[in-house]
């Protein structure tokens, strides 16, 4: 689950990580009066307007603005709140921007000059090990450092049975090529990042930039978290920060029958029960000539009422010019799926888009016949090979 730069900042204050302090506001009139409450407890004269929505890429859209004065934070908030703002992460059609973070500035004048640094606590499978990544090239992408300059990137592999241990944190802030007080402040920020991300269940905390200031404090600017969606019954407070205006209407859909959807861009919508035989389903569509419109794993226990729900999700989608339904009859009967298909079927009402019916396992030929004496505009299949050519004989 993603959340809000202003919400991540709330979980990582609340575990020691300094941070850029600041307050969300919904109209102007509200980021004027955050701009002053700010004022009062921080002393800044000038703020920052950020656009909050779960994207990266914001303040090269123009979501992220400075100003220096109050009439200035009204008239920014007033543009910035209601637009439809673009970016790399959006897509074209980019996202509605309903609040803003008025945030206190902490660029000031010192007597070293402001670093920027990126850093980011996340899973390596392949390891099986959290790993901090980080590098001195903060405030830009950090895809284009990887790219163009790799040898700027390093790697903190952490046992998740001990923790960071304190050889490590200095590591990482000796590489950031930081000394003195920056030093010792970085060596906090960092275990504390890395005891955030761990006691919250997260797969991702992502601070680009982390500040040094010109007084050597180390500061995160911004906050992408990413929490665990099956670790989110532990944590009831983070389940609460979910904002469904900023999720696809079908992976809401979705969720709420306890479905597993990803919506992709393509022409032949998919329904399968289990992960791996999801992604062969995709490819096997793909090998048709067609393109998957979503991934869509209906579980163990696939019933009429999980089956028509994943098909009013799948044609909900304008895009879609056939449907694949490939199930593999292990925990579930097969004939129990086809009698679900054709009950959701009906229930629907009239579907204009072909539906092929791929049953393999407990009771296949069963289920194949069941689908072959609806008399229902859907089509039967034992094998993939079969399955296949039918999604390219629908789609031609």
């Amino acid at each position: 689950m993603n959340i809000h730069e202003y919400q991540g900042k709330e979980i990582l204050k609340s575990f020691g990580v300094p941070i850029q302090e600041g307050i969300v506001a919904e109209t102007p009139e509200e980021a004027v009066e955050a701009a002053k409450k700010l004022q009062e407890e921080t002393g800044t004269g000038w703020w920052v307007v950020k656009a909050q929505i779960h994207a990266g890429g914001r303040g090269k859209g123009g979501g992220v603005k400075l100003a220096k004065s109050l009439d200035e934070v009204k008239e920014i908030a007033s543009k910035i709140i209601g637009m439809t703002l673009v970016t790399h992460q959006t897509g074209p059609e980019g996202k509605l921007v309903r609040k803003v973070l008025i945030a206190q500035d902490v660029y000031y004048p010192g007597e070293s000059e402001p670093s920027e640094f990126y850093m980011s606590v996340l899973l390596n499978r392949a390891t099986g090990r959290n790993i901090i990544m980080y590098s001195t090239e903060g405030g830009m992408d950090i895809e284009s450092v990887a790219e163009n300059t790799p040898h700027l990137i390093f790697k903190e592999e952490v046992d998740p049975a001990t923790g960071i241990l304190p050889f490590q944190a200095r590591r990482v802030a000796f590489n950031l090529g930081l000394s003195g007080q920056a030093f010792k402040s970085m060596v906090k920020f960092v275990t504390a990042l890395y005891n955030a991300y761990d006691k919250t269940d997260s797969s991702l905390f992502e601070i680009n930039p982390v500040l040094k200031t010109s007084d050597d404090k180390v500061l995160a600017v911004d906050a992408k978290v990413n929490i665990d969606d099956n670790a989110l019954y532990r944590h009831p407070d983070y389940a609460a920060m979910r904002d469904l205006n900023e999720e696809d209407p079908a992976e809401i859909e979705a969720s709420n029958n306890n479905l597993n959807f990803v919506k992709l861009d393509g022409n032949v919508g998919c329904m399968v029960n289990g992960a791996g035989l999801a992604m062969a389903t995709m490819d096997i569509i793909k090998l048709s000539g067609g393109e998957p419109a979503n991934f869509l794993d209906v579980g163990g226990g696939a019933s009429a009422e999980t089956v028509e729900a994943g098909l009013k999700i799948i044609l909900a989608d304008e895009n879609v010019k056939a449907i694949l339904i490939n199930i593999f009859g292990g925990i579930v009967r097969c004939d129990r799926v086809a009698n679900g298909v054709v009950e959701a079927y009906n229930k629907i009402g009239e579907i204009n888009v072909p539906i092929i019916v791929r049953l393999q396992g407990t009771n296949a030929e069963e289920g194949k016949q069941v689908i072959d004496e609806s008399g229902l505009k859907v089509y039967s299949a034992i094998t993939l090979k079969e399955a296949a050519e039918l999604v390219q004989q629908v789609l031609n």
